[in-house]
């Protein structure tokens, strides 16, 4: 059922739009890391799993979707994990914790939802807390083209949209120390963000446009 799953969502995604995925080699082929990624649209999960034949992949969702029948049958196939958005949901934690221990890699969006206006929002700590305690490198990956609307008025007009997935080179973060927890976390949350603002065209930069540590990482790359 997950291959078949797998199918029909590159056959589904290749009628809908064309797709470009860029330095795909910077995703390990082997063991556990973290993909942080920006969230656009409903239909970024599937362009994980489009790209990628890979069984120890877990996607945490809104528990909204949890209701529906169709998605929680996928779901079991397709390794998601459904979480509360807006409240601490420390068993999830626990549960992703628990993956990663087990070497398995977590696909997650640190804004913690989709962004309306396809721009960076503010990114939430827990990401860069299960990255530092895990020890697993973060893989940025910027997803462009994927917007709600775009693709409805794209299908609307029998077209196809362009969408892209660029990802950017492994880092990691140091331990999480015993003091100043919250401003640690902070500015390793403001760390994964910057490094996928960087791989994203100026008008996704969003809240991250002005910060000095996304233009430290872009004149880093123009002297490349």
């Amino acid at each position: 059922m997950r291959n078949f799953l797998r199918w029909l969502i590159r056959t589904i995604a290749n009628l809908i739009a064309d797709i470009e995925v860029c330095d795909s080699d910077n995703v390990p082929a082997s063991g556990g890391f973290v993909v942080a990624t920006n969230h656009i649209g409903v239909i970024d999960i599937a362009m994980f799993h489009y790209e990628f034949d890979r069984f120890d992949m877990f996607i945490p969702v809104a528990e909204k979707w949890e209701k529906i029948g169709w998605i929680r049958f996928i779901a079991k196939h397709l390794n998601f994990l459904f979480v509360d958005r807006y409240n601490p949901d420390l068993k999830a934690m626990r549960k992703m914790m628990g993956l990663m221990e087990s070497g398995n890699s977590l696909v997650i969006a640190p804004e913690g939802t989709r962004s309306r206006t396809g721009a960076l929002i503010e990114g939430k700590p827990g990401v860069a807390y299960l990255a530092a305690r895990s020890g697993f490198p973060v893989v940025p990956v910027a997803i462009t083209g994927t917007e709600d609307k775009v693709i409805l008025e794209n299908l609307k007009h029998f077209r196809k949209s362009k969408v892209t997935l660029t990802a950017g080179t492994p880092f990691t973060l140091p331990p999480i120390p015993k003091q100043n927890r919250d401003e640690a976390l902070k500015t390793y949350t403001d760390e994964i963000m910057c490094q996928i603002a960087a791989l994203l065209p100026e008008k996704y930069r969003g809240v991250y446009v002005d910060h000095p540590r996304l233009k430290e990482l872009l004149e880093n790359h123009a002297d490349r």
